[in-house]
């Protein structure tokens, strides 16, 4: 119960912290004001557009799942590191899809549909980059979120939210196997959601209104898959925290390759179409996790790229950029990265 309390406290700190500098007045979150107000704006810097991704601003937050982890919690369970030794050159761009051209699992933009599982679809996109990236491009995996999803007790209440930061821990405990999408039906343990339209017309069926139930977890590989689940498995070798700074960021992610990081949600998110994302106004929604795979600068603002799990429709392409250097939405507070075993 007192680390709930810690927690509910921590996260309402952060908020208040937040929220505190803005003082716009109230428009309707998910309407067609919004997005005028936005585009509009003199000093936003980045646009916004209709989306059916979600229904209400109460549906968002059902399906953003993400949780903060308690950080003494955090310090007990990995190393932190701040990379104040790493002597390194730091570019003003830096995008790990060409770094590491091989590596396609960079590019690859998830859907975590109907099930509030941020925290473990970009866990398992960005475990997939680092396996080929620090084994030099020889191991191109495509890790299952389903596995870490219905498995892993640890890291909170799967389709309902969960930790990135145990998630990190099971790699390195448990393993995780492979698997694809729904669509492409690859691997050990696929996504069994599919993926969903996000605008009025597109590729993908609509969302819809029901939210998926966690799946039970099974140590067993689809049928047909010759490999058996655990010998399909990827172990880690250590996860990481890295500690918030813009610098020890950008060194681990040029080095080692992207991170998963936390964003708090406010309602103007919802709408992201385009541009450097800040703030602009709506309240707050819920907590989610992306990767981050760099950063950039743009008419004199600094920002990150990351890669969201809302499918390759949403956004730029299914990534965003947002202002980078101020902990803004809390994006450089909680960062979790690993190693595979040396």
């Amino acid at each position: 119960m007192l680390k709930i309390a810690v927690y509910i406290v921590s996260l309402f700190n952060l908020l208040e912290a937040h929220v505190t500098t803005r003082n716009n007045e109230r428009i309707e979150p998910l309407s067609d004001e919004m997005i005028s107000f936005i585009n509009k704006h003199p000093n936003a810097g980045w646009k916004a557009d209709k989306s059916d991704r979600f229904h209400s601003v109460d549906d968002a937050r059902i399906l953003l799942g993400g949780r903060r982890e308690d950080p003494n919690l955090r310090e007990k369970r990995r190393p932190t590191v701040d990379h104040h030794d790493l002597k390194v050159e730091i570019p003003s761009h830096f995008d790990s899809r060409k770094k590491w051209p091989r590596c396609k699992s960079i590019s690859q933009i998830r859907d975590q549909s109907r099930c509030g599982s941020s925290w473990a679809v970009s866990a398992v996109g960005a475990i997939s980059d680092r396996i080929c990236i620090q084994s030099g491009g020889k191991q191109s995996v495509e890790l299952s979120a389903i596995d870490l999803i219905s498995c892993c007790e640890n890291c909170g209440s799967g389709c309902d939210g969960g930790f990135p930061g145990p998630a990190w821990d099971y790699w390195v405990s448990h393993g995780i196997v492979t698997g694809g999408s729904k669509e492409n039906h690859t691997g050990c343990q696929p996504y069994p959601f599919p993926k969903c339209e996000h605008h009025s017309i597109g590729k993908y069926p609509s969302c819809g209104d029901k939210m998926y139930k966690t799946p039970q977890c099974k140590r067993k590989c689809q049928k047909g898959y010759t490999t058996p689940y655990e010998h399909d498995k990827h172990y880690g070798g250590i996860a990481i925290n890295v500690i918030k700074n813009e610098l020890a960021i950008q060194k681990e992610i040029m080095m080692y390759g992207p991170v998963e990081a936390y964003l708090l949600i406010f309602e103007d998110f919802l709408n992201y179409k385009s541009g450097i994302y800040k703030y602009t106004t709506g309240s707050f929604v819920g907590e989610h996790y992306v990767r981050i795979i760099g950063w950039g600068i743009e008419n004199g603002t600094a920002y990150w790229l990351a890669a969201n799990t809302w499918n390759e429709d949403w956004g730029e392409k299914g990534y965003f950029r947002i202002v980078r250097g101020r902990n803004e939405c809390s994006i450089e507070s909680v960062v979790v990265a690993g190693r595979l075993k040396s």
